[in-house]
């Protein structure tokens, strides 16, 4: 994207002529070579000061590189004292998300046993004017790589997910529509079918160096035709038939991907619980 390419030597070359950045580096996806990169994607840019506040509560600066359509700001007691944040998506579309960092707060970071996962992610030092990174180690992706799940870890996933299921057909059967999506959506969803899948994932590739990006981004990559066609039939319109509908391919999804994952990992699958959450489900829903 020829606008963020243009934004970022913008970045660099007033960093580079400001005797109050020490510092700056360029994260995330597009120096990560696990991540998809497309013209939506955005510039992440750690900026390392001497005196932080000074840009944490003059906005001038931000208006250097374009007009602001939206931004959003979270300064320092967002994150323990380490860093602030503005969040910027500009008129040309291109969004830069600002980190800015104390240099005596940077510099902690870098003398960490472990790499930070924000820059164990990726990262490239644009500028250095004072040797500050010659003590950053460099990233080694693990913090983005699906791992093998411990047997509890397993287990209560699928206690849960079954657990949470009858919340869903509850609030269907009340037509309490909003309930219902929290849960099937934010809860079960997020907490239980995207680290499922993920994990089926990585055992389709023996649990090697693998990873899907941020709640499933590529998930359509990795996944058969088959599985990926069951994975679309768990989302649901708003009526309730197609919600009832969502909600049993969700339960025959885990079933399938539980099983197999059990059998790969040697772990037991919660048959009877199973068995007895469906007969449950099947009961709300005929009252």
């Amino acid at each position: 994207m020829k606008a963020r390419e243009e934004k970022l030597k913008h970045i660099i070359s007033w960093a580079d002529n400001n005797p109050d950045i020490h510092a700056v580096l360029l994260t995330s996806s597009l120096v990560n070579p696990f991540a998809p990169v497309d013209d939506f994607s955005d510039l992440d840019i750690e900026l390392v000061f001497e005196n932080l506040k000074e840009y944490e509560t003059d906005k001038k600066w931000i208006y250097i590189f374009g007009d602001p359509v939206s931004m959003v700001e979270e300064d320092d007691s967002h994150f323990d004292g380490k860093h602030a944040m503005k969040m910027v998506l500009y008129a040309d579309h291109v969004k830069v998300d600002f980190k800015l960092y104390q240099k005596s707060e940077f510099l902690k970071e870098v003398q960490e046993e472990k790499l930070p996962d924000d820059w164990d992610v990726g990262y490239k030092v644009l500028i250095d004017k004072d040797q500050l990174t010659k003590d950053l180690k460099p990233p080694t992706y693990q913090s983005v790589m699906i791992r093998k799940p411990t047997e509890q870890k397993f287990q209560q996933l699928m206690n849960d997910f079954w657990w949470d299921t009858t919340y869903v057909a509850k609030c269907l059967k009340r037509e309490d529509l909003f309930y219902a999506k929290f849960m099937s959506e934010d809860v079960i969803r997020t907490d239980y079918l995207v680290p499922l899948i993920e994990w089926s994932i990585a055992s389709f590739h023996d649990w090697k160096n693998i990873t899907t990006n941020k709640h499933g981004r590529l998930f359509k990559k990795h996944l058969s035709a088959e599985l990926w066609e069951r994975a679309e039939a768990t989302f649901s319109g708003s009526s309730i038939d197609d919600n009832w509908r969502a909600l049993y391919a969700s339960a025959d999804l885990v079933h399938d991907l539980g099983t197999a994952l059990a059998e790969n990992l040697n772990f037991e699958y919660p048959h009877q619980q199973e068995e007895d959450i469906r007969k449950y489900l099947n009961e709300v829903q005929s009252m």
